[in-house]
């Protein structure tokens, strides 16, 4: 696996090739990133992962610090999945002194709501990779579901010539969606951000029962502070989606209520 750190490079590098895919990460690598490495890898010839944690999606300065970093452990994840090449730019690559153009998406839902201007940073972003790398498909998970939503419109509106593919999310053995913040919390906060895929569960039982998808899952974050609970349209998928928070840790879940992603 090569690692490139600028634009310049990443094209040349990429010269000539004709079927690219792209996992566009912020690093902090886990079993769910695995999951569209490999996806990537079965699909595409080439495989270039970003490793970027990108500032402008983050709505408070003391989250984005927080952000776990360690670009040699996910230089050996990235590898190990077969990755081609790792695109691990600085700020300034992405972001050059007097950056001013944004891309914003319309109806971002109740994530874009919680946290003005983050779907701004996602969008902008994405669209600066997909011209950088030129991918044929791009991965994402499922997990953030309301960024997918975000990313699919992006695609269809500006007529981005790239096939965006959402995997399934990938949970521990005890249930919890696995994500890079799950590693800031202690045994505690861990055993009380269980209730939110239970709720998520109990939300689905409802939903299939006639009931009140959203009422039953709100009803059922036990010690969590809920940010949202919504159901969210992705193509044609309903989804059942919340956020909460266990302090200042803020964690993500949805699960399917009708359809599916594959």
């Amino acid at each position: 696996m090569k690692t490139i750190r600028t634009i310049a490079e990443l094209r040349r590098e990429l010269e000539g090739e004709v079927e690219v895919g792209l996992v566009p990460t912020m690093g902090a690598l886990h079993d769910g990133h695995r999951s569209l490495f490999r996806a990537a890898r079965e699909e595409n010839n080439l495989v270039v992962a970003s490793l970027f944690v990108n500032p402008a999606q983050f709505d408070q300065a003391a989250d984005l610090a927080a952000y776990p970093r360690d670009e040699d452990a996910d230089a050996r994840v990235a590898g190990e999945c077969g990755v081609d090449i790792l695109f691990a730019p600085a700020g300034d690559e992405l972001y050059p002194p007097g950056f001013g153009t944004w891309v914003d998406v319309e109806d971002a839902g109740a994530e874009g709501a919680s946290r003005p201007g983050h779907f701004r940073g996602v969008a902008t972003v994405c669209v600066k990779l997909f011209g950088i790398v030129r991918p044929v498909r791009a991965y994402f998970g499922q997990k953030d579901a309301q960024q997918a939503v975000v990313v699919r419109k992006l695609v269809r509106d500006l007529n981005l010539d790239v096939h965006v593919r959402v995997l399934p999310t990938v949970r521990d053995a005890d249930g919890l969606a696995l994500s890079s913040r799950n590693v800031r919390l202690d045994a505690a906060e861990r055993a009380t951000a269980l209730a939110l895929p239970r709720a998520l569960a109990r939300g689905r039982e409802a939903y299939a029962g006639g009931g009140d998808a959203v009422a039953a899952a709100r009803s059922s974050l036990n010690g969590l502070t809920p940010d949202y609970v919504e159901i969210v349209e992705l193509d044609d998928v309903t989804i059942l989606a919340s956020a909460v928070r266990i302090g200042d840790i803020r964690l993500i879940d949805n699960v399917i209520l009708k359809g599916d992603l594959s």
